[in-house]
């Protein structure tokens, strides 16, 4: 069975850093939709409104690789059509993008703390990978791994789409050593170093990942590195990488994350950013060894901790 040909190339240019929406129109076997405004209608009328979806033809917005496509057009099956969508505004995250290393195969870049690695949800311009793409004129930029939105930090990013597989794999494959920092409630209590355990369960839905009886899926060192005045600063080293694993493993211990928001009560969902609050975690140091050029690879975070200053 021979498979689907590749799509071929948007014939949009990306905006703000965003790649136009391609859809590939389905089979209709009972001619429900005459032109392609029918289909249309039924798909985004209902989200959008069918005054909207006219808008956008009579403005152009619809294009394939002939063109623009006009509302009175044959529906015509496995036609590829691309458009952008309209952006909602968002509140700027008032912090830069730095970046620590940049070749022709990567960019490692400091994400700082509220703002998410790739768009989903309602932040979608205002993302790491948006705003690097826009600043460093990198349109087909791509993060390897994501990162949390409130935690700061190394992500990398590959420059050449057809090595991105290679480095996703060494991350799924764990092939690369993660360390984070963190700032969390000191108890003398507790000895460190330790290796915390569990079984994480997060679903689709819930914010909170929660523990559960059952066999580990999980596993975080953790070490102490300095204490005062009631807190300490950590060293995590998660050996893999379930969904906020290690404020989960850290709250369990009795030491939730400074400023974390979720654990161990869940704010108000949908209240805005504090930004002066921000997340006591840091993904501090990534180390590898390259997939593509066979050379070791450490890159270290610039970036600090609010909570612990420098003394």
């Amino acid at each position: 069975m021979r498979g689907r040909a590749k799509p071929p190339s948007a014939p949009l240019p990306q905006q703000d850093g965003i790649d136009p929406v391609r859809l590939r129109l389905p089979e209709d076997p009972d001619g429900a939709w005459p032109t392609v405004r029918d289909h249309l209608l039924a798909r985004f009328a209902g989200a959008i409104g069918a005054r909207r979806v006219d808008a956008m033809f009579a403005e152009g917005r619809f294009v394939s690789v002939r063109g623009p496509v006009s509302s009175d057009e044959p529906y015509e099956a496995g036609r590829y059509i691309w458009f952008h969508r309209d952006f909602a505004p968002e509140e700027p995250v008032p912090f830069p993008v730095g970046v620590v290393h940049r070749d022709e195969h990567l960019v490692v870049a400091d994400k700082p703390h509220f703002l998410a690695t790739t768009p989903r949800g309602r932040h979608i311009t205002e993302t790491a990978v948006a705003r690097l793409r826009r600043g460093l004129e990198l349109p087909e930029l791509q993060p390897a791994h994501r990162l949390d939105r409130l935690t700061a930090g190394l992500v990398l990013f590959v420059v050449r789409p057809e090595e991105r597989g290679a480095y996703q794999t060494m991350f799924r494959d764990r092939l690369v050593r993660k360390e984070y920092e963190a700032v969390a409630p000191y108890d003398p209590a507790l000895v460190f170093p330790r290796t915390v355990r569990s079984r994480i369960v997060k679903e689709r839905g819930v914010i909170a990942a929660r523990e559960e009886p059952g066999e580990p899926n999980s596993e975080s060192r953790i070490e102490l590195l300095e204490h005062r005045e009631g807190l300490g600063r950590y060293r995590l080293l998660p050996a893999t990488g379930r969904t906020h694993q290690l404020r989960v493993h850290m709250n369990a211990l009795g030491l939730p994350l400074v400023h974390d928001p979720v654990y161990p009560v869940l704010e108000a969902e949908g209240a805005p950013d504090d930004f002066a609050r921000p997340l006591q975690l840091l993904a501090r140091v990534l180390e590898f060894t390259d997939p593509v050029t066979g050379e070791p690879r450490r890159f270290e975070s610039g970036l600090r901790l609010s909570a612990w200053p420098d003394r």
